[in-house]
């Protein structure tokens, strides 16, 4: 997956995440923190809760997948070379 591409896929995963930051009231990064060190384990026995849990775990980490390839591709080229510059019309 080329830059571009990786920019775009990340920045429709942020808008998906940000539905979920909203409802709950926190940030992602918080939220995957908390439920990686299991304290919302509490919420387990409330379906649709738990399904917004593993959809926005599901999304984070798909996003955090993301940003290392982009961040990857970006240090194995000059920036300049990964800058898309589109003509003014």
């Amino acid at each position: 997956m080329g830059i571009q591409e990786l920019v775009i896929e990340m920045k429709l995963l942020e808008r998906r995440l940000t539905l979920y930051e909203e409802k709950y009231g926190v940030l992602s990064e918080d939220f995957y923190t908390a439920l990686m060190a299991g304290q919302l384990e509490r919420y387990d026995d409330f379906d649709e809760i738990r399904a917004d849990f593993s959809r926005g775990k599901g999304i984070y980490e798909t996003w955090l997948r993301r940003k290392e390839a982009y961040t990857k591709q970006m240090h194995q080229h000059e920036f300049t070379e990964m800058l898309r510059i589109q003509p003014v019309y």
